[in-house]
């Protein structure tokens, strides 16, 4: 396995397009990074740099301190998994698996003649290291008994499971994988999501995936790369991510349902107001940094708020949207001002048109700038510890 190094790499395009713009990323050998973000952000053209499919136009990178950016794609020691799996529908899936290692073999096709003797040598070798290969794959993807189909005899998750197999039998240093999932459908996707799990603790491989898909991306990383517009905005584990959001675009990107988002000014006391009779006392000193009049915005996540009494409560307004999901409940707020989506425990009995009001864990909500970065703004260290002792 190796380590990848990307060092302010950036990649423009004619027309003067920006679609990556100075990334810096450090992968440690064995680990498994996940780009992400909405389409268009620049992930899969970051891992097509690393692929060594397209060229960077600045910015130095690096597979196991070696620097490539000259280096042709096939002198890598990569191997790339593709959303559309890029099967060849006439070749079965033994087939489809030795291709790759048949292209590399020792000897190419025009120097046989002239070193016959050493190639006939060699190719019993060669094929047998091949079958064992395949052979080995297959049991580790469960595709022991589908060798001698062809594509379009096999489901999807069986289709992107060869995809998989052809990378591994190539032992390569790094798995390149670009939207592998985005074909499949709600359950393969969550088994898949189970086996590329399983797959990267059993290699110990070192594994770079994109994805548009933020629950994914979740499940699937060890760290994630949130990106933005060609930019980097955030990069650290899952958890990390989901608690501590560098910015508003983050917050609103990691989880699910999306952050709720209210504008608002501090008053004297640390009162939040905004409009619509909303005022809400903020805990005391766990934004330190903030003054009177500065103009906020106030995140909460929907699992943070709950239903309360209506002199307890923070919002009122109509059941607008009840979704059942088992356990749980989605509900969507509305009055004439904003509307808020909660996810409270089913039964409580609510339907739509019913007016409810909902009060929030305001130790877990977070403040935002209303510039145009929306960082986060600082809690208190101290104040932060005190809440999770409490909680533990």
């Amino acid at each position: 396995m190796a380590n990848v190094r990307l060092s302010s790499i950036s990649k423009i395009y004619p027309g003067d397009v920006h679609a990556v713009n100075d990334v810096s990323l450090e992968i440690t050998d064995g680990e498994f990074i996940v780009l992400v973000g909405p389409s268009g952000c620049g992930k899969s053209t970051t891992l097509r740099m690393i692929a060594g499919l397209e060229s960077i136009t600045s910015g130095d990178l690096f597979i196991d301190d070696r620097k490539v950016n000259s280096l042709a794609a096939r002198d890598r020691d990569i191997a790339m998994v593709f959303q559309d799996y890029a099967l060849y529908p006439h070749m079965n899936v033994e087939k489809n698996l030795s291709f790759g290692l048949m292209r590399r073999r020792r000897y190419p096709s025009r120097l046989r003649s002239i070193f016959s003797g050493v190639y006939r040598k060699n190719r019993a070798a060669e094929q047998q290291d091949i079958h064992d290969r395949i052979r080995r794959s297959a049991d580790v993807l469960g595709l022991k008994d589908l060798l001698n189909r062809h594509p379009r005899e096999l489901s999807g998750g069986q289709r992107q499971r060869v995809a998989l197999g052809r990378a591994i039998v190539r032992d390569p240093s790094v798995f390149l994988l670009d939207e592998p999932l985005s074909n499949l459908d709600a359950k393969l996707r969550g088994e898949m999501r189970t086996e590329l799990r399983r797959l990267h603790r059993q290699l110990g491989a070192t594994m770079v995936h994109v994805t548009h898909d933020q629950e994914e991306a979740m499940t699937l990383g060890d760290r994630l790369l949130v990106m933005k517009d060609g930019v980097v905005q955030q990069c650290g584990p899952p958890a990390q991510l989901y608690e501590q959001p560098a910015n508003r675009f983050v917050a609103s990107f990691i989880g699910t349902p999306e952050m709720n988002f209210i504008e608002g000014v501090i008053e004297d006391g640390s009162v939040f107001k905004a409009d619509g009779d909303v005022r809400i006392q903020l805990p005391k000193d766990r934004w330190p940094s903030l003054s009177v009049g500065q103009q906020v915005t106030l995140g909460i996540r929907p699992e943070h708020l709950e239903l309360a009494s209506d002199g307890d409560a923070m919002f009122r307004g109509e059941a607008d949207v009840v979704e059942q999901l088992g356990d749980r409940t989605d509900v969507i707020l509305a009055n004439d001002h904003r509307r808020l989506t909660a996810r409270i425990a089913s039964g409580s009995g609510l339907g739509e048109g019913d007016s409810a009001s909902l009060r929030a864990d305001l130790p877990q909500a977070h403040l935002f700038s209303t510039d145009e970065d929306g960082h986060r703004i600082a809690t208190n260290r101290r104040h932060n510890q005190q809440t999770s002792d409490v909680q533990d």
